[in-house]
């Protein structure tokens, strides 16, 4: 990350680059130094993510079963839906900041396959979003429906 002191002039392709009149200083903040409302970006946070995963077909007792090893072995797990050939998988993450809940999310589905016997998909989807906006969207009937139960369950 290049950071840049308040009061100097930044550009890549030199001093002649700047449009002229241009007299605004470029600053920057280090991602995770601050969160939104001014706390400090170490303290976790927590996270939903929804991964959706897919490829060949594979029978749906075996994907079931996957899923539900997968939630065993990893209760923060809510919800799974699956189908032959697709499956989607939501959950809290407690991270530090979406970078963190992201990269832990892109390598749920690798880790486990084996030990889960998951089906070899690839992750087609990732969604990370923060607690507010989780319950603003329930709130404004974007969010899963609230009855859905926890669990592994077909589309």
């Amino acid at each position: 990350m290049r950071r840049v002191r308040p009061g100097t002039a930044a550009s890549r392709g030199g001093a002649g680059s700047r449009a002229a009149g241009d007299e605004r200083a470029l600053t920057s903040v280090a991602a995770g130094d601050r969160c939104p409302g001014g706390e400090p970006g170490d303290l976790p946070r927590l996270w939903h993510v929804t991964l959706s995963v897919s490829g060949e077909r594979a029978p749906v007792a075996e994907v079931r079963r996957a899923l539900e090893q997968l939630a065993h072995d990893h209760p923060f797990l809510l919800t799974s839906r699956y189908a032959d050939d697709h499956a989607e998988i939501r959950y809290w993450e407690e991270a530090r900041d979406l970078h963190d809940a992201a990269a832990v999310a892109l390598r749920l589905w690798g880790e486990h396959r084996q030990t889960a016997g998951l089906p070899p998909w690839e992750i087609v989807g990732l969604e990370v979003i923060d607690r507010p906006t989780y319950h603003q969207r329930v709130a404004a009937g974007y969010g899963p429906a609230l009855a859905t139960p926890v669990g592994v369950h077909p589309f």
